[in-house]
């Protein structure tokens, strides 16, 4: 299972785990009158969902033109940091951000870069780990809010 797969999974794990059903979306209490009309999704992330990004950029071409820019500094080969580094901090965020398009580009990216599956999967642990001390510094900060209230 690639990187890729192991973060998809997981995510649509973490929603079942959560609760969340199809008919419920994303917006909890938000009624999609188009879910009841249509036939269910079979799942949420299709690559021709991308084809979107066209109208993007002519709704808003400052916008569009500005986030082409910033986007632009993962793939930079002139920095301090070497090109497979910023592909594998990419890939890790891309965990933590759960985009499956991110984590696509990224793990391919970080691959042409001269990374190793070993270094993929260690980025994800790093990644994993990061999110897992959040909760935790999280949960300090909510025994602190409780001894508060």
């Amino acid at each position: 299972m690639t990187v890729t797969e192991t973060c998809h999974v997981a995510y649509n794990l973490s929603l079942v785990a959560s609760g969340f059903t199809l008919m419920q979306g994303y917006g909890r209490g938000v009624s999609n009158t188009h879910l009841d009309e249509e036939e269910p999704m079979s799942h949420y992330h299709d690559t021709d969902d991308l084809k979107v990004l066209g109208e993007f950029k002519k709704l808003a071409p400052a916008e569009f033109k500005g986030f082409v820019e910033l986007d632009a500094i993962v793939g930079r080969d002139d920095g301090k940091i070497p090109r497979k580094y910023r592909e594998l901090i990419a890939l890790a965020v891309a965990c933590t951000t759960q985009c499956p398009y991110c984590l696509d580009v990224h793990t391919r990216n970080a691959k042409q870069a001269g990374a190793t599956r070993e270094e993929v999967t260690e980025a994800a642990f790093v990644a994993a780990a990061l999110r897992a001390g959040a909760a935790v510094t999280h949960g300090a900060l909510a025994l602190k809010l409780f001894d508060r209230a």
